[in-house]
């Protein structure tokens, strides 16, 4: 089998307000490109349509589980969108378990999935993060976020980016900020601190897919790393 990459895909990315078939070309092309050395396991986060639904749910007093529940199923949804988007490479109904991957990266160029089940205080990236540690691969992040800054960039025109940071730091950075589903920080407060505990080399990357594609080609990138 060849080496797995596991990515974490904003579903920001998957269904924008405004949906942008040309990114969903580009990233078609450009894994492509990489299918003779790599195969993919990409888990799709719900995005836009998650954040609906939450905020509805949330609007009626329903409870967090409720309403991350609700999350799982748009991340499915988008899981979903994404196989029929890849069409013959990828897999054709949705893997429930790690071992379903496996079996399927058997006989698919990727493989696509959505938040495996309900754990309190996470996002989609909990289970990406489980699945890099199961299959000792890298992670990487793909959001609209480009790189983790010192201060929000939307915000303040200082802001600068870090390209390379701690799993200690990062954690501590998580942290910062108080969970809640739906949430728009890049990683959850959990899940950093899994890829701390198990050491899991993690690149936060925006939109522009060229840095996927030097990434995958042990070109210079822009983005961020997180690692020892």
């Amino acid at each position: 089998m060849k080496k797995p990459i596991v990515i974490s895909l904003g579903g920001s990315l998957i269904a924008p307000e405004k949906m942008n078939p040309n990114f969903l070309k580009e990233l078609r092309n450009t894994l492509s490109k990489h299918y003779k050395n790599n195969s993919f396991i990409i888990v799709c986060g719900g995005g836009v349509i998650a954040r609906k639904y939450i905020s509805a749910l949330r609007e009626d007093g329903r409870s967090e589980k409720d309403q991350s529940l609700a999350g799982i199923r748009a991340t499915c949804l988008n899981a979903e969108f994404m196989m029929e988007w890849f069409r013959k490479d990828a897999n054709e109904k949705l893997p429930k378990s790690p071992e379903e991957i496996k079996s399927l990266l058997r006989k698919n160029k990727v493989v696509f999935c959505c938040a495996f089940r309900y754990v309190p205080h996470t996002t989609s990236d909990d289970t990406a993060a489980k699945l890099a540690k199961k299959f000792n691969a890298s992670l990487i992040n793909l959001s609209n976020v480009d790189a983790l800054y010192t201060k929000d960039p939307s915000k303040y025109k200082n802001a600068k980016k870090i390209p390379y940071i701690s799993w200690k730091d990062f954690e501590k950075i998580a942290y910062h900020v108080k969970y809640k589903a739906g949430q728009h920080f890049i990683i959850d407060q959990k899940t950093s601190s899994y890829i701390k505990k198990n050491k899991i080399e993690t690149f936060l990357l925006g939109n522009k897919l060229k840095n996927l594609s030097n990434l995958l080609s042990g070109k210079k990138f822009n983005g961020t790393i997180i690692g020892p």
